[in-house]
């Protein structure tokens, strides 16, 4: 079983100081429809991760240090990425469990949906 957070735990984790990256994994036309405004937000779309591997995610992501939080819209993809990281030999990577439209829905309308 894959690693995984409630999006109720990630919005307490986005009001904090906690140092983490919030990987989107959704197609960057999807951004424009919901996405969460934070500095930790970093995107790679899961089409990408597949051309480029490993050489599309950021050097903190591949140094396995801080906790990756990973999220897309219903949680599939996270998921894929989540395992596809840990296969990797990446440690601390977590999905977001029911994605963006969980999030907006339970956490924060404002986000958007689609």
């Amino acid at each position: 079983m894959l690693p995984e957070i409630t999006v109720t735990q990630l919005g307490e984790k986005l009001k904090s100081d906690e140092k983490f990256i919030l990987l989107d994994v959704r197609e960057l036309p999807e951004l424009d429809q919901a996405k969460i405004e934070d500095a930790r937000l970093e995107v790679a779309p899961l089409s990408r991760l597949a051309s480029e591997g490993p050489a599309a995610l950021l050097e903190s992501i591949q140094r396995r240090g801080i906790p990756v939080y990973i999220i897309c819209h219903h949680g599939n993809r996270s998921m894929q990425a989540t395992a596809w990281l840990a296969q990797q030999g990446i440690k601390n990577v977590f999905n977001v469990k029911g994605g963006i439209d969980a999030y907006a829905s339970q956490v924060d309308q404002s986000v958007g949906f689609y």
